[in-house]
């Protein structure tokens, strides 16, 4: 007999039943790690929620000569191997892979782009699908430009419905390659249909960064300068570059995460409360964040920035190789594989509220977070010897690996003197909902269905961040000031503890 299963009454109203338009997702770059790693299982989890709408199709574009029956045995397989939700739901996959196809696309040549016309075309006529498109580019960035073009020439951006794209960060190399990137994009699709996708701002973490500002009356009226001491954020990695050599020893930390991921957590982490939790009032938001932000130039980089390389070390027991013996990097690289920051937000509520980041490869262990450091009080009532185990106020708002939230204060110790020592409280999601945060691409993937892109980053903020960006990364690449080195398995060069010891603070340990 089969036993149902009792439901969670902690999950309640955890579904999203938001409905978007049938629509067809093509997949330029299908048959790469992106697409396999993330999308398809991101797809066939919605599918699995009843996230898709009546219609939907996923056509994958690559240039392997592959069938249709071929790909979709490659998606299964992927789905099998990376899919969040396991085991995998037999008729819920085989429903899933009845809507994939295959198209052989060489992006440079204009006859395949006609070919998957054709293709999308014949998807409308027997799925009932009104000509909505999705364009993923889950390709280099080198590809975008070409792609969109492609698209323009073959017409696949004009007809009846919506025809949105998609790219991936870094949205550009620097100001200049981004505004380029920009002018492409826009040229071919309007503002409002390009979809900047980074999945940090997927996770569920970051999304409480403001429910738990702007929905919780307790905690807003003490985020700032007033009762503040310092802000953290923490982007450590102890994987080294992998595979991408070529790519990274180009890019560096300060590219690579820094001006993306960094900067997201900063704007979230500080902006005003927008009117409504709306794309246009939520970007405004983030934007004014970054155009506050004091510029480092000329001497200021060389006091508030660190560059680091790691070298041969341990990780997690396991012994490692420097960066400089890694496949494709330059033996002589001066590439950074650590970066930290001390910036300042010039407005009324963070004046003064230094904010640190630090982001770097082969480090302790993975881990992100934003540690927001609560001054201290202003007498100490019960005497510096009570009080000699007690840290400040803190909240930490862990992204990952464990999505959660904790908050430091002083509590009594249970024993007939009077000591005071730090305690922790605890917000962990699985352990409060008792079930797995989705994967960001899954909410990402879904608001782009549905035309919602206040989790997409727009033009605007993309330069305001490469204008913050691009001095630092001159000085630099000139040497200034000068590339430290740390062990694999530390946390990151020296000059990393001065930055925040020069300043009578420390970073906090993960």
């Amino acid at each position: 007999m089969k036993v149902e299963e009792a439901p969670n009454p902690l999950a309640e109203g955890l579904h999203d039943y938001r409905v978007a338009d049938p629509a067809v997702m093509v997949i330029f770059g299908a048959t790469g790690d992106l697409s396999g790693r993330k999308l398809l299982p991101a797809l066939y989890n919605l599918a699995k929620q009843r996230s898709l709408p009546a219609g939907f199709a996923v056509v994958g574009a690559a240039k392997d000569e592959l069938s249709d029956d071929a790909f979709r045995k490659r998606a299964a397989d992927k789905i099998h191997q990376f899919s969040r939700t396991q085991p995998i739901d037999d008729s819920v996959l085989e429903a899933f892979l009845s809507s994939v196809s295959y198209v052989k696309v060489d992006f440079g040549k204009l006859d395949d782009f006609r070919a998957l016309g054709r293709r999308l075309e014949e998807l409308d006529n027997s799925r009932h699908i009104p000509g909505n498109r999705i364009f993923y580019c889950a390709t280099p960035p080198p590809t975008y430009q070409t792609i969109t073009l492609q698209v323009q020439a073959a017409g696949l951006n004009r007809g009846s419905g919506f025809h949105r794209i998609v790219v991936e960060k870094p949205f550009g190399f620097d100001l200049r390659s981004a505004r380029e990137l920009t002018a492409t994009l826009q040229k071919v699709f309007p503002e409002d249909s390009v979809y900047r996708i980074d999945h940090y701002l997927g996770k569920e973490t970051v999304q409480n960064i403001l429910a738990f500002r702007f929905a919780n009356s307790i905690f807003e009226p003490m985020w700032n300068a007033n009762l503040i001491d310092s802000v953290q954020i923490t982007v450590a990695e102890e994987i080294g570059i992998e595979q991408r050599g070529a790519y990274y020893d180009r890019a560096g930390a300060l590219r690579d995460i820094v001006q993306n991921h960094g900067l997201q957590l900063v704007t979230l982490t500080a902006m005003e409360p927008p009117l409504a939790f709306q794309a246009m009032e939520v970007r405004d938001e983030k934007v004014k964040v970054l155009r506050a932000i004091r510029p480092l130039l000329g001497e200021d980089i060389e006091q508030s920035t660190v560059r680091g390389q790691y070298t041969g070390g341990w990780v997690l027991g396991e012994q490692v190789v420097g960066y400089r013996e890694e496949k494709e990097v330059a033996a002589d690289s001066g590439t950074e594989t650590f970066a930290a920051l001390r910036l300042f937000i010039d407005n009324w509520r963070w004046a003064g509220v230094p904010f640190y980041i630090r982001a770097g490869k082969r480090l302790p262990k993975r881990v992100t977070e934003i540690r927001i450091q609560f001054k201290r009080p202003p007498h100490l009532t019960f005497g510096r010897e009570a009080m000699k185990e007690v840290d400040p106020n803190a909240i930490t708002l862990r992204i990952q690996p464990e999505e959660g939230i904790s908050l430091k204060f002083g509590a009594k110790v249970p024993s007939a003197g009077l000591r005071i020592r730090s305690v922790t409280m605890d917000f962990e999601y699985m352990t409060s909902f008792l079930v797995e945060a989705p994967e960001a691409y899954e909410r990402l993937l879904l608001d782009c269905m549905i035309g919602d892109p206040t989790l997409f980053t727009r033009a605007d903020e993309v330069e305001a961040a490469w204008m913050l960006m691009d001095p630092i990364e001159d000085a630099w690449r000139n040497g200034r000031p000068p590339l430290g080195t740390y062990a694999a398995g530390t946390w990151g060069p020296d000059g990393a503890t001065k930055l925040l010891q020069g300043d009578g603070r420390e970073w906090h340990r993960p």
